[in-house]
């Protein structure tokens, strides 16, 4: 009885481990699609669009000056309605097309071949956590990642830096 529950254990271990590049492969025909609403059920858009407006938000006070009081009120001002706007230029910004159009240039820049299998352009893919999966499509320096996120029962691209 116990080798057959370590057997199942070693079994749902594998198979939890394969999971994500099964993904992978779906994805890969997703992103070759014509229509980019194929790609809709691995990608987190919201996700997405939180990542990129976390960067945003790290990356504005590096513009702050660091006296002088009317430029202090200019700045606020500015760092308000950069707020308001990034969100509604992400919103308009990050799409499915986006999305499918980003990993098919990753994919053509580092196969060089047009068009290009995504499958055939990733040079790492593994596990971060239990719950996150990182693929890499091309070299190290001009890489862009992609970033799967187990939600529910399902593994979707949560972020993409490119």
């Amino acid at each position: 009885m116990g080798r057959i529950l370590g057997y199942l254990l070693l079994l749902a271990a594998l198979g939890y481990g394969l999971w994500p590049y099964y993904t992978v492969f779906r994805l890969d025909d997703a992103v070759r699609a014509a229509d980019p609403k194929a790609l809709a059920p691995y990608v987190d858009l919201a996700a997405i669009k939180a990542n990129y407006q976390r960067r945003l938000a790290r990356a504005v006070p590096a513009f702050e000056p660091r006296s002088g009081a009317g430029a202090d009120q200019v700045v606020s001002w500015l760092k308000t309605n950069l707020g308001r706007l990034g969100d509604a230029a992400l919103d308009q910004a990050i799409t499915l097309d986006w999305v499918r159009n980003a990993l098919r240039e990753a994919a053509e820049r580092t196969t060089g071949s047009r068009p290009a299998l995504f499958i055939d352009a990733i040079d790492f893919a593994f596990f971060e956590s239990w719950n996150r999966f990182v693929i890499r499509v091309g070299p190290i320096g001009n890489a862009t990642h992609v970033v799967l996120g187990l939600d529910g029962k399902d593994w979707r691209i949560i972020d993409l830096v490119r």
